[in-house]
Formats: C-alpha cells, sequence, structure tokens
C-alpha cells in the first residue's frame, strides 16, 4: 500500500527489537498496539515496524498488504482473548465461565481496544463486515459450546447471544472506567443466573 510521507509513526519509546524467530507474532502485536492507540486509520507498514523495531521491509515480506495485516491481527486478538478470558474452559462448570475476563482486560487492554476500533470502523467502511463477522462467529461459537456444556438442555442461538453480549458490553464498560470489582460482580450475577437455567432443567434433559 502507499505510505505517506506526513506519517510520523507512532511517537514511543524505542522497543525491544525482535529476534529471529520472533517476527509474526511480534508484527501481529505491534499491529494490535498501532490500532488500539491511534486507530485504525494510522495503521501502516511504517508505523507497525517502528513499534516492533524492524524495517519497513520485513513488514511487507509477512503480510503482503494492509488487508492481510488486519485480518492476521484480528484472528491473533481473538486467540488471546479467548484463551485469557475463560469463555471456553471446556469444563461445563458454571463456576469456571469467564474467569479470567476482568484480569485480560486490566493486563491487556489493547488487545481489546483493537477489536473495538475494527467495529467501529467498520460502520464506516463496509469492507470489514467480513472480518468482523468472523470476530463475532468465533466469540459465539465459543460461547455455544460452553453453555451446551454448562446447560443441560443446551443453548438456543437467543441466549448465545444475550451471554457473549453482557460479556461484550462488560469488557467495553472496564476498558472505559477501569471497574474491575463492577465486571466481577456482574460475572457473578451472569454466573447465578445460569445455575438457575441449570436448575430449572426437566429431569429428563439432564445428563446421569
Amino acid at each position: 500500500m502507499a505510505e505517506s510521507a506526513a506519517d510520523p509513526g507512532p511517537r514511543s519509546r524505542p522497543r525491544k527489537r525482535v529476534g529471529y524467530g520472533e517476527g509474526r507474532e511480534a508484527l501481529l502485536t505491534a499491529a494490535v498496539r498501532v490500532v488500539a492507540r491511534r486507530g485504525l486509520r494510522h495503521l501502516t507498514y511504517r508505523a507497525v515496524a517502528q513499534e516492533a523495531g524492524v524495517t519497513h521491509g520485513l513488514v511487507v515480506h509477512h503480510f503482503g498488504s494492509r488487508d492481510a495485516l488486519i485480518e492476521e491481527a484480528l484472528a491473533h486478538a481473538v486467540r488471546i482473548s479467548l484463551s485469557s478470558a475463560a469463555l471456553e474452559p471446556g469444563t461445563g462448570m458454571v463456576d469456571d465461565f469467564s474467569t479470567g475476563l476482568s484480569e485480560m482486560v486490566e493486563a491487556d487492554p489493547d488487545t481489546q481496544l483493537f477489536q473495538y476500533e475494527l467495529l467501529l470502523e467498520s460502520r464506516r467502511r463496509p469492507d470489514l463486515l467480513p472480518q468482523v463477522r468472523r470476530l463475532y462467529e468465533e466469540y459465539f461459537g465459543a460461547t455455544e459450546r460452553e453453555l451446551s456444556r454448562m446447560l443441560p438442555a443446551g443453548a438456543t442461538p437467543a441466549l448465545v447471544q444475550l451471554v457473549f453480549s453482557a460479556l461484550d458490553g462488560l469488557v467495553l464498560h472496564q476498558l472505559t472506567l477501569g471497574e474491575r470489582e463492577s465486571t466481577n460482580a456482574a460475572l457473578e450475577e451472569l454466573r447465578s443466573l445460569l445455575r438457575l437455567l441449570d436448575a430449572d432443567a426437566p429431569p429428563a434433559d439432564r445428563s446421569p
């Protein structure tokens, strides 16, 4: 893509240079940081290279196009979120559901901000909608699988959307206001509601 000569790049402190073999993941992390802190419109090869402490050509070599960089950075962000928020712990235990959500937001806000930046930009750029749809498909899929493990009657699409939307809103609220305690209190209330759904299931629906 064409780079603007006027683009000064991120003005941040010098960062540790990417080591041999670390390139791709480090560049994706750098792309996430650039978007989270400056917005999607500032995502250029040069900005990512400066953030990662590498040459401009290395970014081009790994990704080839800005669209490819955006798509892979989004997949990278989703992988981090799914693994660190315990959205799908796989245990089928209500107590384990989303236990790491508030800690994830606090420890790595850039990963979450990157995703919200992409969502907002898709309102102005319909070409980003396929990436946004894949983002939600990943999250809805993980939510549906874990709810089906927890609830004997399974989870309807409407319930999946309701539960994930609640989690999504809590993340945005904590990013904005920084109230970790409120997030944890709301998560416990959500788990209490899920326990009620479990308790209200007809005996025939329960596994032996």
